[in-house]
């Protein structure tokens, strides 16, 4: 019988190989890559649509061993500083601790990823996951150089607001990780927190326990701390809804909004309070164009020129929550990546893609966000469909900038000129490597990336 017979293969004939969960041929990827695209935009443990959060902290666990140490120090520390996430990068070293080859970074990567005084406790949580129920395991020497350098970063008042009712408490971390204290005012600090006679921080989350069920209550609590300016930016954000429920002054709401630092303020932080609380959306656009106005601080130097095309993925899988904790879709990161990059482009063409291809007007702020999320009805993934509409539609560009969970339906090919894909999420598989530009993450700093790329590397011609 003769083999050496000419066939066409159909799509579905593909030889087997990775695939999105939406079926598209995905790309085989490094371990540090696949370690990258699961960590950057994890919210650890969360369920995504396609995944849940065990198993790609699994995934995250086993690739760990497979990547250099000093790549996976180097990951956990831009996962804290640069993407902003807390939980992922304590993961990341909490594997690292596991490893003869990467032990010895360990101190210094823990004591840098831990930026929050509930991170210390949260840590070992981690660090003791796997034992069984009531069991404790040792901690090694890097672990415990590691929590104690970290624990010197913080005051009373750190202490006291995050020393909560759990497994592990704040004094069992001073105890186990034996910190030395810096001078005898922090010796003093230590044994207050070893006696539970830290002062009570007046936090929102304290003031609100203390008013209890009653609305009047409530009211006066917040009215209190909004008054007194002593609620952070998120704090305001995310307790808007709880503002007007209760029936808070809406002048103080608006003096707030008017007067918090936004410098670390995500946009897409503004897009889900917005959402939740619609009648104060002029101020709360106001607050993000602040924040926009901080990250182009260095002026024109830090602009995209040129000719921007965006592409923004706006398929069922991007309309789930980032966790069940949380108020926000990925949707609401990929529009505040949007109004980013449309405030940094000289120029910008955008469009949208589910089932369809849609050009969307390049409004600014929340109204860019109402012409991207109205554009189509939220269903399937063609972005190798999509990429060939807009390709053709705007056959001329500086650069194309596509946001996507890279789930899709069909094969993606390579851009025609210079081509960033921005990956929001922390699926196994994804389609936009070879020759696109990829980034993980939907913080600011993809975007910082991309001005910064092209300030070394000159737009090709």
């Amino acid at each position: 019988m003769r083999l050496n017979l000419l066939k066409l293969i159909t799509y579905d004939e593909i030889p087997a190989g990775p695939r999105t969960h939406e079926g598209a041929p995905a790309r085989v990827l490094t371990a540090s890559q696949s370690l990258r695209r699961s960590v950057l935009s994890c919210m650890l443990w969360e369920k995504e649509f396609y995944e849940d959060g065990a198993e790609i902290g699994a995934r995250i666990r086993s690739l760990v061993p497979q990547v250099e140490a000093a790549e996976v120090a180097a990951l956990a520390i831009e996962a804290r500083e640069r993407m902003k996430l807390s939980h992922a990068p304590l993961l990341l070293v909490r594997e690292m601790a596991r490893y003869a080859s990467h032990r010895g970074l360990v101190a210094e990567t823990l004591a840098r990823v831990i930026q929050r005084a509930d991170e210390l406790a949260e840590f070992l949580a981690i660090y003791w996951a796997d034992v069984p129920t009531g069991g404790k395991k040792t901690l090694s020497a890097q672990v415990k150089k590691g929590l104690a350098a970290a624990f010197c970063k913080f005051d009373e008042y750190a202490l006291a607001k995050y020393d909560r009712a759990g497994s592990v408490r704040l004094r069992d971390v001073l105890f186990l990780s034996h910190a030395k204290p810096v001078d005898s005012a922090q010796a003093e600090l230590w044994k207050r927190l070893a006696q539970n006679e830290l002062v009570t921080p007046d936090t929102w989350e304290v003031a609100l326990s203390a008013a209890g069920k009653e609305d009047a209550s409530k009211q006066e609590a917040w009215e209190r701390l909004l008054a007194e300016r002593k609620l952070g930016a998120l704090a305001i954000l995310r307790n808007l809804r709880n503002m007007h429920l209760a029936g808070v002054c809406e002048e103080l709401v608006l003096g707030a909004l008017a007067a918090m630092k936004t410098e670390r303020v995500l946009p897409f932080r503004f897009l889900a309070a917005a959402r939740h609380a619609p009648q104060w959306e002029e101020a709360l656009e106001l607050a993000m164009f602040r924040s926009l106005q901080g990250r182009d601080a260095d002026g024109e130097s830090r602009r995209l020129r040129g000719h921007t095309v965006l592409l923004v993925d706006v398929s069922g899988s991007m309309t789930y929550q980032l966790g069940h904790r949380s108020e926000m879709k990925r949707t609401d990161a990929a529009y505040g990546l949007a109004i980013l990059l449309r405030e940094l482009s000289e120029q910008v063409t955008i469009f949208t893609f589910s089932g369809a291809v849609k050009r969307v007007p390049a409004r600014r702020g929340l109204a860019l966000r109402d012409a991207l999320d109205q554009s189509q009805p939220h269903g399937a993934t063609y972005l190798g469909m999509a990429l060939t509409q807009v390709e053709r539609e705007c056959p001329q560009y500086d650069r194309l900038v596509v946001i996507t969970d890279e789930q899709a339906h069909d094969a993606v090919a390579g851009p025609h000129g210079r081509g960033y894909l921005i990956n929001v999420a922390s699926y196994r598989h994804g389609v936009g490597y070879g020759d696109w530009i990829h980034f993980d993450g939907f913080s600011e700093a993809v975007v910082e990336y991309i001005a910064e790329l092209e300030q070394a590397e000159p737009l090709l011609a």
